[in-house]
């Protein structure tokens, strides 16, 4: 039986980058595929601590990227070289896998936000990961095809390094649309009540631990020019970054309107009693929270970062703004303005082109593009490498060249 092994950290719902390992692994079992794990615990990493806030929280989180960057590296090369026949796919911090997911270029990121130079010094985390990525991206025997979640991302990475000696491919995050659905009247309402919301107030929503990043500042300013009906929800964030962003919320006048939940593995419960979700990112990969939303039948206001540009509309089931204050407000403005039932009705239109069904058989297609290996066959009981019959095709994508050319 075909095996495939995914290398990162950690693997579950609501974990950021592990959760599209999570999403991959369980649609690729349903295919009957073996599916194996090569997280931080097979690289030795069990005693680590765990990040939070504070000092401790980022030396902690330093010190298990490190850990996995280079033990975990060596571990995972020495695991691939004892299983040949083992497909891989490596989503973070290890330099060895068949496919290297790019789930972000820490240099956009930084520039994207402003002061580059400042950012980049002061942090040695970035530092450490610009200079592992540049050996990874440089060397072509790092991995056989590096996948970009949107294509503005693979023109960021041949920017961010231009010595790219490896393939590339662009596919995009799903959504299981299924366990991200609309809600019912009456689930609805019972997540607002749960959150304290009347059914006359606005439900305005934030998902996200890097506060700053992700523009809650940036929100935290429109929100002071919408009327009093209109409530903040914010999920995610460390404790040091919710004390800040409090504080900052009192200051302006909008301690009882903004309210901070803290992070949350499941955000299907403030999903279902949203009206809104705000997304005004300096930068993102992709942004699976937008595909999340759009899945719950929950319209989007966002600037055109990651897969923004490609999902919402103006006016059709959401808003793409400017980054600053006064936009950030006019969009939302325009979205809790507009017709409720047309925007959830198109935002899940638009999500359901996206399943991860559809998304783990992209994946399959390229592996066996760079492998010659087809992970279906056995699962089929069969040798081909085309598609079985009645199944839904899916061209295989074919890395580009360096050069960007087919």
């Amino acid at each position: 039986m075909t095996v495939i092994v995914q290398i990162t950290p950690e693997i579950g719902p609501g974990t950021g980058v592990g959760a599209v390992a999570h999403h991959l692994e369980q649609e690729w079992t349903r295919l009957g595929i073996d599916v194996r794990r090569f997280s931080l615990s097979e690289a030795g990493g069990d005693w680590l601590p765990q990040p939070g806030g504070g000092v401790r929280g980022r030396l902690a989180l330093i010190t298990r990227v490190v850990w996995f960057s280079t033990v975990g590296t060596r571990r995972a090369r020495a695991y691939l070289r004892a299983h040949p026949e083992e497909l891989s796919v490596c989503h973070n911090d290890v330099v060895a896998g068949d496919v290297y997911v790019n789930h972000g270029i820490v240099q956009a990121a930084m520039r994207a936000r402003g002061h580059y130079r400042l950012r980049m010094l002061r942090n040695p985390l970035h530092l450490f990961t610009t200079t592992r990525d540049r050996l990874r991206y440089s060397r072509r025997g790092s991995h056989r095809v590096v996948v970009n979640l949107v294509s503005a991302e693979e023109a960021l990475l041949r920017q961010s390094y231009p010595r790219l000696a490896i393939p590339t491919v662009v596919i995009g995050n799903g959504v299981d649309i299924e366990r991200f659905r609309p809600p019912s009247d009456t689930e609805r309402a019972d997540a607002r009540a749960a959150l304290g919301r009347t059914p006359d107030d606005r439900v305005v929503l934030f998902i996200g631990n890097e506060f700053g990043r992700k523009g809650l500042p940036l929100l935290l300013e429109a929100m002071a020019r919408l009327d009093d009906r209109t409530h903040l929800h914010v999920v995610g964030g460390t404790p040091d970054l919710v004390a800040q962003a409090s504080s900052s919320a009192a200051a302006a006048g909008l301690g009882e309107r903004v309210h901070f939940d803290g992070p949350h593995a499941d955000p299907r419960p403030w999903l279902r009693a949203a009206d809104v979700l705000v997304m005004p990112s300096a930068y993102e990969s992709f942004g699976l929270v937008v595909l999340e939303a759009l899945a719950t039948g929950v319209p989007v206001v966002a600037t055109p970062t990651g897969c923004v540009p490609d999902l919402v509309v103006d006016g059709v089931n959401g808003a793409v703004v400017d980054a600053t204050p006064d936009a950030v407000a006019r969009g939302l403005a325009a979205v809790l303005d507009g017709d409720a039932a047309e925007l959830s009705r198109h935002a899940r239109a638009a999500a359901e082109q996206h399943s991860w069904s559809r998304v783990a058989r992209r994946y399959l297609d390229l592996l066996r593009t760079v492998r010659g290996i087809d992970p279906l066959a056995d699962a089929r009981g069969d040798d081909l490498l085309g598609e079985p019959p009645g199944a839904d095709p899916i061209a295989a994508t074919r890395p580009v060249s360096n050069g960007g050319r087919p």
